[in-house]
């Protein structure tokens, strides 16, 4: 018997949220840090309509719509490594290039792990929302390098996702931050990670919507000057939090 094709979303119609698939997930992210596709899982899970909204948002911005029309394929851009390459000291551009050169992550990658279970809609799906949700992924590791929230630890990583469910009102990253600020706790018999991520939430709310940005001219920009004119404050709490993890001696959460 033949094996029918997997059915393809429609990315016009909300995601129903599966807290079972959630709760399911965050054990085995909580389990394991660096498993990275149960990120998308609960995403997918719990995001529901966020994608749809932030895009109707992007229209009302200054400058959104014609981004929205425009539809640059991020991905693709920042795998352009000639383009990457480019980028003059002391911009957001060349700290992005530090970052991909430091850690070995690259956009294609991300892309490779968002695919877990259709989580993100493939670059063949031409609809406005899918591609929204594409943009969203692709711009995650750009705004490690935005906040100084660190890729490769976990705790940069949770205050990062607390930042964006500030600036998404996504509650897939909402739940996430919860859960690793509770594991925290039950890790460090302290509260510094939690005060960091919830600093990650702040820091989120004060800072201007960054979905709103054209990020090819952002990473032309100073590194600090973007961060001024963006809003995005130093992460104090974090820093706290990072060196008290060292002394301890604890690398995952």
């Amino acid at each position: 018997m033949a094996t029918q094709p997997p059915q393809t979303l429609n990315p016009g119609v909300p995601l129903r949220r599966e807290w079972g698939t959630a709760f399911a997930a965050l054990r085995r992210l909580l389990a394991n840090g660096d498993d990275t596709e149960q990120v998308f899982r609960i995403m997918r899970a719990l995001n529901g309509d966020v994608t749809q909204r932030n895009y109707r948002k992007l229209l009302r911005v200054q400058g959104g719509g014609k981004l929205a029309y425009r539809r640059l394929e991020l991905a693709q851009r920042l795998c352009d490594r000639s383009w990457i390459d480019s980028f003059a000291p002391g911009t957001l551009g060349a700290a992005y290039r530090d970052f991909l050169d430091s850690t070995g992550y690259s956009a294609d990658g991300l892309v490779q792990v968002s695919m877990v279970e259709g989580g993100f809609q493939g670059i063949d799906v031409e609809h406005p929302y899918a591609w929204m949700g594409r943009r969203e992924r692709d711009i995650h590791d750009i705004w490690h390098v935005l906040t100084g929230y660190k890729a490769d630890e976990h705790l940069g990583e949770l205050c990062l996702v607390a930042f964006s469910y500030a600036q998404t009102g996504g509650l897939g990253w909402g739940f996430i931050a919860l859960g690793g600020a509770i594991k925290s706790i039950r890790t460090t018999g302290r509260f510094d990670c939690v005060k960091a991520i919830c600093e990650g939430y702040r820091h989120g709310k004060r800072a201007r919507w960054l979905h709103g940005e054209d990020y090819e001219a952002l990473l032309e920009e100073p590194l600090e000057t973007a961060r001024r004119r963006l809003g995005i404050a130093e992460p104090a709490r974090y820093r706290i939090a990072q060196a008290r993890l060292e002394a301890a001696g604890i690398d995952a959460l």
